[in-house]
């Protein structure tokens, strides 16, 4: 299993400028969880021409179908990617996992609408899931790893949302 550099996957991304918005426990971190991760989940947009941007940034990025044989015939395109909606990959930088309708999330545009401004992660400027939205998709995937993950990302909700004492 490679060491996981989540930089060179977002720079992947952002270089080919894909339309996505970074889910799962990366997207934890950067609104703040302790919790770590080591692969990078995105949900992403399907129009004709973000799948080939998409595409394009996965042949970069050296990406192979996770768990699948090596003599598997799978060719990275557009229509390959418009033909499935989940696809896990193994990249020389660690883990992408790829997802069209993630369990607990509104649909894409919406999910793009609440992440809000980009936030800078590892030196790239990225659109990352709202808390809600990230609470929502832990506790659809149900595991006990991810029902920890929801608490700790209420709390980090609720303490963004209490009033600030004055000073």
């Amino acid at each position: 299993m490679p060491e996981f550099h989540p930089k060179a996957i977002l720079r992947a991304l952002v270089d080919r400028e894909v339309d996505f918005v970074l889910i799962g426990g990366l997207a934890g971190m950067a609104r703040g969880s302790a919790y770590p991760s080591f692969d990078v989940d995105i949900a992403y947009e399907r129009g004709t021409e973000n799948l080939e941007r998409l595409a394009s940034a996965l042949q970069d990025l050296q990406a192979t179908l996770r768990g699948a044989p090596p003599d598997l015939p799978f060719v990275i395109d557009a229509k390959t990617l418009a033909n499935g909606a989940h696809f896990t990959f193994q990249t020389p930088f660690g883990s992408l996992d790829i997802l069209t309708d993630p369990d607990g999330a509104p649909p894409y545009v919406h999910l793009r609408r609440a992440a809000g401004e980009p936030v800078e992660l590892e030196g790239e400027r990225v659109l990352v899931a709202s808390l809600d939205h990230l609470i929502a998709m832990k506790e659809a995937a149900g595991r006990p790893k991810d029902k920890l993950m929801a608490t700790e990302y209420r709390v980090l909700s609720d303490e963004l949302r209490a009033p600030r004492a004055s000073s």
